[in-house]
């Protein structure tokens, strides 16, 4: 097992960060969790909308909001005015040294600030410009703004969500900008790879609806295929029976078992080996017929233990099961704690309790990808990042007094 302080498999990569709020900066952020020496350049007038986004008003105020702090760990922070020559000169001077650009502006916007794809090539042929958009950089809804909800809804991603009784229902969660940023640094990653071999650039069109479409899988795919218009089926899933959320007598529990053996299995261990002769659900596709009287059923017999104990009981005899936790309990459980997926660190600006981030649930050699610094502060690094592309001290001071950085 290799140590915290082995170089990640993009150790001497440099990642011009210039994303806002989630899917652009979470893309960022797994790059510097692999190593890559991610600079974010941020404007000087407030940054990073996320570091105004979160539930602490505090923080906010602090222009660290907890949506800023989750994912730029291990990154420096530049302030650049990119309306100004001066701000202008230093990123192309910056863009001239680095290997890869992510930006999630409007499609035309970094055109309009001068660093179009073909200035950026004449400047650094083997560079990488990965653009993030809700939409694409083509097609008629190119220009219009999104957010991870409006890409829930268009993705159809809401509309098989929830229950027939709830109506559409948008993830708990960004979903959309999660999928966004990880196709994102899959697609730089691989550029990178390929540049390897080429030694030649390449630009990358990263569509969040389209990311979300993909995910949605066979979901999308039975209307392909089979004509099948997907509907909401609440904690049930479509492709079996019985699996989904059951209650218990105490707490939720999921069950897939997907297999025939696996249902065989379950009925033989909740004590109700009648159902497996049934005619009602003895084959799968009829259990996915009755799947409501199935699940009435089951959750009877279910009701005599509690989620936990039959998560036990079950997977032990491999029926694939696990309660429903709450996102403290999910913390705190031994797996997550034995996998070493939450970090700490010192907190950015100092302060008495560390600050606890997330890695991204990968190992490479048996090492977890940590992260190693904070989360910058606004322009923490500006004149230390000058100062390695050549500005001298009193230049620095000038761009300072100009208002460029």
């Amino acid at each position: 097992m290799t140590d915290a302080t082995t170089p990640g498999p993009l150790t001497g990569v440099t990642v011009l960060d210039l994303t806002n709020v989630l899917a652009g900066p979470y893309a960022a952020y797994q790059l510097a969790l692999m190593g890559a020496d991610v600079i974010k350049v941020e404007t000087p007038e407030g940054g990073d909308l996320a570091r105004r986004l979160g539930t602490s008003a505090e923080l906010n105020a602090q222009l660290l909001g907890i949506s800023f702090l989750a994912q730029n760990a291990q990154k420096r922070s530049i302030t650049l005015d990119l309306k100004t020559e001066s701000g202008a000169e230093a990123l192309r001077r910056l863009v001239a040294t680095a290997d890869v650009l992510v930006e999630n502006f409007r499609p035309g916007v970094l055109d309009r600030l001068g660093f179009g794809w073909d200035h950026l090539r004449a400047l650094n042929s083997r560079l990488i410009l990965c653009q993030v958009s809700g939409f694409g950089q083509t097609g008629p809804m190119r220009t219009k703004p999104a957010y991870d909800q409006i890409i829930q809804g268009y993705s159809g991603m809401m509309s098989v969500t929830g229950t027939a009784e709830t109506g559409p229902l948008r993830a708990g969660f960004p979903l959309a900008d999660t999928i966004g940023g990880l196709a994102a640094a899959f697609a730089i990653s691989s550029a990178l790879a390929g540049r390897a071999r080429t030694g030649i650039g390449a630009v990358i069109d990263v569509s969040m609806l389209e990311t979300a479409v993909t995910a949605m899988g066979w979901v999308v795919s039975n209307l392909l295929v089979d004509g099948h218009e997907p509907r909401p089926l609440g904690n049930d899933n479509g492709t079996a029976a019985p699996s989904g959320a059951f209650t218990t007598g105490d707490g939720m529990l999921n069950i897939a078992a997907n297999k025939q053996e696996q249902f065989e299995i379950l009925c033989t261990l909740v004590a109700r080996p009648d159902l497996i002769t049934d005619d009602r659900f003895r084959e799968r596709e009829s259990r996915k017929t009755h799947r409501a009287a199935l699940t009435a059923e089951l959750e009877s017999a279910l009701v005599a233990r509690s989620a936990a104990e039959w998560e036990d009981v079950l997977s032990s005899a491999g029926v694939p099961a696990a309660a429903v936790l709450r996102v403290g309990e999910m913390l705190q459980s031994p797996q997550i704690r034995d996998r070493g997926l939450v970090h700490e660190l010192a907190f950015p600006g100092g302060g008495d309790e560390p600050l606890r981030v997330l890695g991204n649930g990968i190992r490479i050699d048996g090492r977890p990808s940590a992260p190693r610094t904070p989360p910058p502060l606004l322009g923490e690094h500006t004149d230390e990042i000058l100062a390695a592309l050549g500005y001298s001290a009193e230049e620095i001071a000038d761009l300072h007094e100009e208002g460029a950085v």
